[in-house]
């Protein structure tokens, strides 16, 4: 059963949706409800198609509806694997679509009246002198080869000012990310999507799919053909989906929500309401939230075990960050799956010619699903130029296939002792 979020507890209650009780026919079928589906959803129904989506809980049940709601520039890969990879030019181009996948947000929000929380702002944290560095050559890039320079670094007693915590050294203060109600934007895309003309199945797990010129996807008690299908399940499609279930790994990620803040820790504690995320490779996340609580993530398991007690070592982590939290109360705790990929970058492309499929953000997924989902529907339309970019990216199976996460977790162990330690690349 799925543990409740904060995001829960304190976002308008959505209608359910009916699940799939009948043989039906549609242009598009999507399996998955998430930011990708959703997405993907508005955009086709928005262009005219008869557009099916699958979800086999409820709406925000996965990752887009769990998450810590930070919303981050680029990519988990960073941008110089892009240079490396694709050249400069080729960086640029997506750099120019991870900025746009932020603003296609705050115009969704805008349009369609929905009421996220959505606020820009984040800080870049640094533990260590290392990185430090690393923030440097990130701002001078961001801003020398990108031309953002909405961004300012701050010294340790600056980042104290900024964070309300002495246990940094230096930080990036940038106005491109930012933080939102990630459950709340997901349900008013949903609804958006709907009064398109999309019709959205919940309740509805596809556990066959039969692939041809039409393609038959069928649940446990109905069948969708559809002239296309898009897979949009990320880290939550198992093994329904053999040829890509190896190209990304599920990792775990919990969040705890604290009770509200007293008005000294509220003032003192992120007075600019930007979102925070330090620089270590399994790195804590928190920020703020509307009615002044702490929402702080991290512990990732990339072992597949179950996360268990995430509220006692969130607490541990965060007191770390803030000593003088320690007697407050963790009023949610909670997980959820993400999917990386071997190499951070987004895993786009096609099975065949009819379907598409989007997966492993690896942990910049509030905006990049979003632009998934679009460029998907462009490439459905028939201008699949964007999409291919992505898709001729060199996405590989992880090792060891069944045993990825072993492998993993093994090599996330040696990363996690170099962040201890301090040690340069």
């Amino acid at each position: 059963m799925t543990t409740p979020t904060y995001y829960h507890a304190f976002t308008s209650k959505h209608e359910r949706r009916p699940p799939l009780n009948d043989e039906i026919t549609a242009d598009i079928c999507i399996i998955g409800g998430g930011l990708t589906g959703i997405s993907a959803a508005l955009h086709l129904a928005e262009r005219g198609y008869d557009t099916v989506l699958l979800e086999a809980g409820r709406i925000g049940d996965g990752a887009s509806g769990r998450n810590g709601g930070q919303i981050c520039m680029g990519y988990g890969c960073g941008m110089e694997a892009f240079e490396r990879i694709s050249g400069l030019e080729s960086a640029k181009n997506f750099w120019g679509m991870s900025s746009e996948a932020i603003e296609d947000i705050q115009s969704r929000i805008s349009r369609h009246g929905i009421q996220a929380d959505y606020k820009r702002g984040y800080i870049h944290a640094a533990l260590n002198s290392r990185q430090e560095r690393g923030l440097q050559e990130m701002a001078q890039s961001w801003s020398g080869t990108y031309g953002f320079t909405d961004l300012e670094l701050l010294s340790r007693a600056e980042t104290e000012e900024a964070t309300g915590s002495r246990l940094y050294c230096a930080s990036l203060l940038e106005q491109g990310s930012g933080h939102m109600n990630p459950l709340a934007y997901l349900h008013g895309l949903e609804e958006a999507a709907r009064n398109a003309g999309a019709r959205i199945f919940e309740d509805s797990r596809a556990i066959a799919i039969e692939k041809g010129a039409t393609a038959t996807i069928a649940t446990g008690n109905g069948r969708v053909r559809a002239r296309m299908l898009v897979l949009a399940g990320n880290a939550y499609l198992d093994d329904l989906v053999p040829e890509i279930r190896y190209r990304v790994a599920p990792v775990l990620s919990a969040v705890a929500a604290t009770a509200p803040l007293s008005a000294d820790q509220a003032a003192r504690i992120l007075p600019g309401d930007e979102a925070v995320a330090d620089s270590n490779t399994a790195l804590n996340y928190f920020r703020k939230t509307v009615d002044n609580r702490l929402l702080f993530g991290g512990l990732a398991s990339y072992s597949g075990r179950p996360i268990t007690n995430a509220a006692d070592t969130l607490r541990r982590r965060m007191v770390k960050v803030y000593p003088d939290l320690s007697t407050i109360a963790i009023d949610h705790a909670w997980s959820g799956k993400i999917a990386i990929t071997a190499n951070r970058m987004p895993d786009f492309g096609r099975l065949g010619s009819n379907i598409y499929y989007a997966q492993g953000f690896s942990g910049h997924g509030l905006a990049l699903t979003g632009l998934a989902g679009k460029l998907i529907a462009e490439a459905v339309a028939g201008d699949a130029e964007r999409f291919d970019t992505f898709a001729r990216l060199p996405n590989l199976r992880f090792p060891g296939g069944p045993a990825r996460t072993a492998v993993l977790a093994l090599g996330m162990a040696w990363f996690k002792m170099r962040d201890l330690l301090g040690l340069s690349k």
